[in-house]
């Protein structure tokens, strides 16, 4: 068994038997146990009681996580003139109209986040095919089409994560890095629960919150208690 192997192994009999742990245990154990060489995402999966097939099920939003991603995130701004400028000066990557979609079109999409200034939508709708499949599409929902390009630059810059409810009903991201303080990952798993338990849609019905795991990238899942999770 190679070194990989072995450290797998571990890891899963460190988590066995570990269930519905408070976000400061799981957190501290599954920390503990990010020992690959590069620096693990510390990911969150969450179940919910929804069917996304139906528009007054699907939970969709944003928040901008305390401490950050820990990830830099390249972000792309559709935009002209002086909202061009704007993207510009507050520290997008790439800033463009036409010229731009043609690069997507092209294949070459070098860029984490899509911001639109709402003139231009019926340019970036003809990407639709290529950055909705990437959940690249810019939406007003999570304040990716607007006018206060700065705004939006900067928080994608700053660690806001998006989030959008998969058809089987699980929303998950990335909410720091393995080298992140524990009390820093408690803050933003706890923030990123509250904001989907926030975005809760008129017609889920029965439990919505029906479970919270977090694991790290080449590690085991662990259960949080929902109810800790949730602070109630």
């Amino acid at each position: 068994m190679g070194k990989l192997g072995k450290r797998t192994t571990a890891a899963r009999e460190a988590f066995a038997g570990k269930e519905s742990l408070t976000v400061e245990e799981a957190v501290s154990l599954v920390k503990s146990n990010a020992k690959a060489k590069f620096d693990e995402t510390i990911e969150i999966a969450m179940n919910l009681g929804v069917d996304p097939r139906h528009a007054d099920q699907m939970v969709r939003g944003s928040v901008t996580l305390p401490n950050g991603t820990g990830k830099t995130v390249r972000v792309a701004v559709f935009a002209r003139g002086a909202k061009a400028d704007e993207a510009t000066a507050a520290g997008a990557d790439i800033v463009g109209a036409e010229d731009l979609m043609e690069t997507v079109q092209g294949g070459k999409i070098e860029f984490d986040r899509c911001i639109a200034t709402p003139d231009m939508m019926p340019i970036v709708g003809r990407l639709g095919k290529v950055l909705g499949p990437r959940n690249l599409m810019p939406n007003p929902k999570v304040g990716t089409v607007t006018m206060d390009v700065k705004e939006a630059v900067e928080a994608a810059k700053g660690g806001q994560v998006q989030f959008k409810v998969e058809k089987a009903g699980v929303v998950h991201a990335g909410v720091g890095k393995a080298s992140f303080d524990e009390a820093k990952l408690v803050e933003n798993v706890r923030a990123f629960v509250d904001a989907v338990s926030k975005a809760k849609p008129a017609g889920a019905k029965g439990t919505y919150m029906k479970k919270v795991a977090i694991s790290s990238t080449m590690g085991p899942g662990v259960s949080i208690d929902v109810a800790n999770a949730t602070g109630n």
